[in-house]
């Protein structure tokens, strides 16, 4: 049976705050561990208002300590911001702390021009992703080569176990990365409408099925699969949920116009132009939208056409309740 996992973003609703987004993450990563999920991932981003989760490697200790079992990740480490000597430290404490329960997801977003170069401020140069993750997995394992710039630097604390490693990507060369480096690949659904999405995922997988090699990070080929959802008992209810998603992909003036996630209300009173419409129904190719059925339906599909391990879900939906909701119906569903 395929196993389920959240990829959460600390979602600041209409009428609520920050410092209610993020306990509100905390008791969804509960919840899910509950129903036996096997995974709870967290986001980073930045600029952003409405959402909270800006420095998933924080979030991480605290969900960590709030449960037992479920993994905890990232979704993900944005790698063209950082350090691999820091990433790999952030990952080596949570994972000394909380031993076999840490996902390193990683991600190769820059994010806004604003945002890259705030982040990243006197740095003139960019730096290869893959050899950035192979840095990574080089200071885990204390296996820097000698002529390696940085040979003779620990990445504290040394300890002997270490976090699994995913891919999150959206394309066929990312998942000949994943292939070659032995991680967890995780392909988006979300992140971009394009109408040979589907056509790409299924080549994406089938290629880093076949070109897998082994390593000390993941010893077997896992796939996930990750959509946009927006889901309720019934088609109505959860169409009428999509609604408030279809404006927030919008993506209005970089995702700050709207301060907040938001409500079916304000989706409905938006004043949509033509354009909007036409993106809204290119959008819907990122999503996974209606009753629990039809959504059920909808991602048996996604993983018999992937060959997929597991989901990887993004419930954007307005309301926590609502969000909680859907994630006990899923549980049900995929019992």
């Amino acid at each position: 049976m395929v196993k389920l996992g959240i990829l959460d973003y600390a979602q600041i609703d209409e009428g609520s705050s920050s410092k209610e987004a993020l306990n509100n993450t905390i008791k969804l990563a509960q919840y899910c561990e509950s129903l036996g999920y096997e995974r709870f991932w967290v986001a980073e981003h930045h600029n952003v208002p409405a959402f909270a989760s800006s420095s998933p490697e924080l979030l991480m200790m605290k969900l960590l300590a709030h449960t037992e079992k479920i993994r905890i990740g990232s979704g993900g480490v944005m790698l063209p911001h950082y350090a691999p000597l820091k990433v790999a430290e952030n990952f080596r404490i949570l994972e000394a702390y909380y031993p076999h329960r840490v996902d390193l997801g990683m991600g190769n977003s820059r994010g806004t021009s604003q945002v890259y170069a705030a982040l990243n401020e006197d740095k003139s140069f960019k730096q290869n992703y893959e050899q950035k993750i192979v840095d990574i997995q080089a200071f885990l394992t204390d296996s820097l080569d000698q002529d390696h710039a940085q040979h003779g630097i620990a990445a504290n604390p040394v300890i002997e176990h270490r976090p699994q490693m995913w891919l999150l990507s959206s394309s066929v060369k990312s998942a000949r990365i994943a292939a070659r480096l032995g991680l967890g690949y995780c392909f988006g659904v979300f992140p971009y409408a394009s109408k040979d999405r589907l056509q790409v995922g299924i080549e994406a997988c089938q290629v880093y099925r076949d070109e897998f090699k082994p390593s000390t990070f993941m010893t077997e080929p896992i796939v996930s699969v990750a959509p946009f959802l927006a889901v309720a008992e019934t088609e109505d209810e959860g169409l009428a949920f999509a609604e408030a998603l279809d404006l927030w992909l919008l993506g209005l003036d970089n995702f700050s116009e709207l301060k907040q996630f938001p409500s079916i209300e304000t989706a409905r009173h938006f004043n949509y132009s033509d354009t909007d419409r036409q993106a809204i129904t290119r959008n819907r190719i990122r999503s996974v939208v209606g009753g629990i059925e039809s959504v059920t339906a909808q991602l048996k599909s996604y993983v018999n056409q992937l060959q997929a391990d597991e989901l990887l879900l993004v419930p954007l939906m307005p309301g926590f309740n609502n969000r909680k909701k859907a994630i006990e119906l899923l549980a049900e569903a995929f019992k």
